[in-house]
């Protein structure tokens, strides 16, 4: 197979007041092309923000990240952000999306960097909402979205640009058990139609339920790397 994405001795480092956070710790990583990964931790373990590292969202204080052979840590700043535009989708826990648009207006956001022109942009829109069951709530805005619905117009908003690479920040943790289940279909759907998805949670049956492979978090540090038995597709 294929190494999509891979890390060598990467590390993010900050300080807070008089003390060093080592959030990552020479983390080396491998994800193959098409593969489906959870990162599991518990909260503080590191998990956002190695996502937050692959997605170029931030920079890290050493090591190296590639992408399909391509060094994100070579790039500019301006030249990660193009990448990220044109290759990967980023799907956020706390949904992210802004409180005066509609449904379809935040998912055509991120097309604003396309050569799509505005009508293009509102249709594939509405067709990527329409396909993840939300076809009669285009104009509603976030408040009037349960909680379930704004995480699936999250996930629109990331998947209508067809990403290579999905990245999923703990996408069902403010979620109940039936929409937690609903959105793990939906990205295992995503992933069967070639999109490699990686997926920080602390939720074990959601990674063992859905994912390929694991990887564990503790401290900084990658502690484990597990292939989880139960990989079947839920009904």
């Amino acid at each position: 197979m294929e190494t999509l994405v891979r890390t060598s001795g990467l590390c993010r480092h900050y300080h807070r007041g008089h003390h060093e956070v080592r959030a990552l710790d020479g983390i080396d990583l491998h994800v193959e092309r098409g593969e489906m990964l959870a990162v599991v931790g518990a909260s503080g373990s590191g998990k956002s923000t190695l996502l937050n590292l692959l997605a170029g969202l931030d920079t890290p204080t050493s090591g190296v990240i590639e992408i399909a052979g391509t060094s994100l840590t070579a790039m500019s700043r301006r030249d990660i952000a193009e990448f990220r535009a044109r290759r990967i989708g980023m799907i956020f826990q706390s949904f992210n999306l802004l409180p005066h648009l509609s449904a379809c207006r935040n998912v055509e956001l991120a097309l604003y960097f396309s050569d799509y022109n505005k009508r293009d942009r509102s249709h594939r829109a509405a067709s990527m909402l329409e396909r993840l069951g939300l076809g009669d709530r285009l104009q509603h805005v976030p408040g009037e979205l349960s909680g379930g619905e704004q995480q699936r117009v999250a996930i629109a908003r990331a998947l209508v640009k067809e990403p290579e690479i999905l990245c999923a920040d703990e996408p069902t943790g403010n979620l109940d058990h039936d929409n937690t289940e609903q959105i793990g279909k939906i990205l295992a759907e995503c992933n069967r139609s070639g999109v490699t998805v990686i997926m920080a949670t602390h939720d074990l049956s959601l990674a063992s339920g859905y994912c390929h492979r694991s990887v564990r978090l503790r401290y900084g540090t990658l502690v484990g790397n597990d292939s989880p038995a139960g990989t079947e597709e839920r009904s």
